[in-house]
């Protein structure tokens, strides 16, 4: 059975085909292109004359499904109204998923089964505390503003992962996950559940990111309005695409590019980036009452030994220190980091390069009645 993923982030488009056996997964084609793309439907006829059959599954990310969708699911009518309803709420996400969905149906037909799998599923039941805002009750209580969390996809087969990685891990692990990319977000859980989050009602909360600001004083939002008169439109376009590593380097949003710069403005923006996180791995080790895990994920945190050893600088005395050599050789592969692994006390600290499309495959054949046990790895 021939399965397509299409992975649609906020700056780029990932397609992949996997071959599903009832023992595996073969990837057996890719494509990788910067947003927005002219011809959705040229870059799909490409990818798919490149398979030896045709696909008869296709499984989507999708960023966003609100308090309804908390499961995998085939796309009818009601769930693409809901998808596309929810919007707004992960704008430089949701529009282009829709967009590469009808192209999708329009190539292949409408009778091909599509899958949505959805990235705030994996923290449905994130703990009441952890969920909610400080807002009235009256307010929150039929209007769904809550905190969400993202990238579930990401934290989730980064666990699963670690978990085959160290099966005598003990069952209720204490893990904190990293998913530093364009999008960054820091995951704390427990026994492979997610106990919080970083991000929340939008993916614009907690880590600096590459163009989005994270954490922000609401009265500062009030006060551009009020006081600066800047409207809607220009406050939302600051917050996504202007704001960041972008934002505070003046330089670039692209973490490599300001690593090999020498201009104050771009060393400080790497600063923020790393004490915003590391105060994050703090509040988490609070929140778990410390870890046996940490783990890296993502564009930045699989190929960037130094933002990893900046962000778990001066963490000895939760446990967590990492070895300098077995850092600094972990570039986009999976590895094992920390000094004096297995040493009691000690933290295990893991790069785990992060790959979405097999959960997507998962899911989508889970949700069409396909037995893929999670163990099950590419063949």
């Amino acid at each position: 059975m021939i399965v397509l993923t299409v992975n649609t982030g906020s700056s780029s488009i990932r397609l992949q085909a996997f071959e599903a056996t009832g023992t595996g997964l073969r990837r057996i084609a890719a494509a990788h292109h910067t947003l927005p793309v002219e011809d959705a439907q040229a870059v799909l006829r490409e990818l798919l004359s490149r398979l030896p059959q045709p696909a008869e599954l296709i499984a989507h990310r999708i960023v966003h499904g609100g308090e309804r969708l908390v499961a995998s699911c085939l796309i009818d009518d009601a769930v693409e109204k809901e998808i596309a309803r929810l919007a707004p709420l992960a704008p430089l996400h949701t529009p282009a998923a829709l967009t590469w969905l009808t192209a999708c149906r329009a190539l292949l037909g409408s009778k091909l089964p599509q899958v949505a799998v959805f990235d705030t599923a994996f923290y449905a039941s994130l703990p009441a505390v952890a969920r909610h805002y400080a807002l009235p009750r009256e307010l929150t209580a039929h209007s769904g503003l809550r905190r969400y969390g993202f990238h579930g996809l990401a934290h989730q087969q980064m666990l699963q992962r670690w978990r085959q990685l160290q099966p005598e891990a003990a069952a209720d692990a204490r893990v904190i996950s990293l998913q530093l990319g364009a999008g960054c977000s820091i995951t704390a859980s427990r026994g492979g559940s997610p106990v919080d989050t970083s991000m929340g009602f939008s993916p614009l909360e907690g880590l600096v990111m590459a163009t989005r600001c994270g954490d922000l004083d609401p009265g500062l939002l009030l006060y551009l309005q009020r006081e600066m008169k800047l409207d809607m439109a220009r406050i939302h376009h600051l917050l996504h695409n202007a704001s960041g590593l972008l934002g505070v380097s003046g330089i670039s949003a692209d973490m490599r590019e300001l690593l090999q710069s020498a201009d104050p403005a771009a060393r400080f923006a790497i600063e923020l980036y790393c004490y915003r996180a590391r105060k994050y791995v703090g509040a988490y080790l609070a929140v778990l009452g410390g870890a046996d895990a940490v783990l890296f994920g993502g564009g930045v945190g699989e190929h960037s030994p130094v933002i990893r050893k900046r962000i778990l600088a001066g963490l000895e005395w939760a446990g967590i220190a990492i070895d300098p050599v077995a850092n600094g050789a972990a570039i986009g592969t999976e590895a094992r980091i920390e000094s004096a692994p297995g040493k009691p006390g000690r933290a295990a600290a893991w790069v785990v390069p992060v790959d979405e499309a097999i959960v997507l495959v998962r899911q989508a054949l889970q949700a069409t009645g396909h037995d893929m046990h999670e163990e099950n790895t590419l063949a």
